[in-house]
């Protein structure tokens, strides 16, 4: 399977920018441990066979939610995160417009389990 599951919410960007305006630092610290927790999943889904075979790949983002407070656009600037993570993590070699073809956002509400699944066109697990 071709999927990459966070099995909890994102920092959304409202409360990124609070962070960023509170502290100097906070934005960057906010902005590297969201990234490292995306890291360890991409990982985990290398581990089972995850790998990118040929660019452009398109990314598909499903968001689920525990409710419908945030508003999407919000919940979408996670996947700031989520492609650092995938350059970090070497599933992919960058996230420009060589690699990247594009993005797709689903949403959903789960009050019982929250996640985002992330789907990419181009990969195999093998």
């Amino acid at each position: 399977m071709n999927r990459i599951v966070i099995p909890h919410e994102l920092m959304d960007l409202n409360k990124f920018i609070n962070l960023q305006r509170g502290n100097r630092y906070g934005g960057a610290k906010a902005k590297k441990d969201q990234t490292n927790l995306c890291t360890m999943y991409i990982k985990r889904a290398m581990a089972n066979g995850l790998k990118v075979k040929q660019y452009p790949i398109t990314i598909r983002f499903k968001w689920v939610m525990p409710n419908r407070r945030k508003d999407k656009d919000n919940i979408a600037f996670a996947k700031k995160f989520i492609l650092d993570g995938m350059q970090d993590a070497g599933l992919i070699v960058n996230d420009g417009w060589k690699e990247i073809d594009g993005f797709e956002d689903e949403f959903e509400v789960d009050k019982d389990n929250p996640r985002v699944e992330v789907s990419i066109g181009g990969a195999t697990n093998e």
